[in-house]
């Protein structure tokens, strides 16, 4: 029976002393948590006017993006951890809903994001990010030395257990 009531008080007293986390006035909690089990990056900057945008393929955090206006693709690119290993930056897109719910899809290479002030064509431009916009960072797996020898490792190992086991079978 003490230990009974020992449980409980101190039961009692860890809920009355137990610490809890401050919060900024005006958060909602709910965002808060759904936005550590998400991809959800708030960059925004509160002078300005603040958009939402996605970043996904071949960058290290893709996710939901909440920028600055004027940030540029490049920018974004940095905020988003950079492109992978095995990402095509001659292939970059953006996917774009217009007003009349038609999707554009715009293709560019990260070339004429790095030095789009010494294109010669005016025609190649690199667009401007817009609200609601998505990057596409597209990209496959880079199979080294090591990634190629063990893929043949595994299939010379089973074609000798293979052979091994035909020659067991015509001997028995």
């Amino acid at each position: 029976m003490k230990r009974i009531l020992f449980l409980f008080v101190l039961l009692l007293t860890s809920t009355c002393f137990a610490q809890s986390k401050d919060y900024d006035l005006g958060t909602n909690l709910s965002l808060l948590r759904s936005s550590q089990q998400t991809g959800f990056f708030d960059l925004s900057d509160p002078e300005t006017v603040n958009i939402y945008v996605s970043v996904w393929g071949w960058v290290r955090y893709p996710g939901k993006y909440k920028i600055p206006i004027n940030t540029d693709v490049s920018d974004l690119l940095s905020y988003s951890g950079g492109p992978l290993e095995g990402a095509d930056l001659e292939d970059i897109r953006i996917v774009r809903v217009d007003e009349d719910s038609t999707q554009r899809m715009i293709k560019f290479s990260f070339n004429d994001v790095m030095y789009e002030s010494k294109l010669q064509n005016r025609f190649r431009k690199v667009p401007r990010l817009d609200a609601g916009d998505v990057l596409v960072v597209p990209g496959e797996p880079k199979l080294y030395f090591r990634d190629h020898f063990s893929i043949w490792m595994s299939v010379i190992s089973m074609l000798i257990s293979l052979s091994i086991l035909a020659l067991n079978i015509i001997k028995g």
